[in-house]
């Protein structure tokens, strides 16, 4: 009996490891979860399951940024909610 494979990669996208998200948060600094995504191109919920098992490793850290950005400074009235606020995320 052949075991199940637990990830399935599509011409289209590859399965990055932890470690190559942890080098590529080493050489860029800080980034987005959507720009890991497309620069290693892997589904976001893969690279956000990724980050989360590092930032419970104690190797990465969430940056969440500060609503003080915001224009008008009522985001729980703004249409987009806290969308304009962006979650970085950055090795420890």
């Amino acid at each position: 009996m052949r075991p199940v494979p637990l990830a399935i990669a599509t011409k289209d996208t590859t399965m990055a490891s932890l470690i190559q998200v942890r080098d590529l948060l080493a050489l860029r600094g800080r980034m987005e979860a959507a720009q890991i995504s497309q620069t290693l191109n892997t589904p976001q919920p893969m690279i956000n399951a990724m980050l989360k098992q590092l930032e419970s490793l104690g190797k990465a850290v969430r940056i969440q940024e500060e609503p003080d950005g915001c224009l008008s400074g009522s985001c729980k009235s703004c249409p987009e909610g806290k969308a304009c606020l962006h979650e970085w995320w950055a090795l420890r």
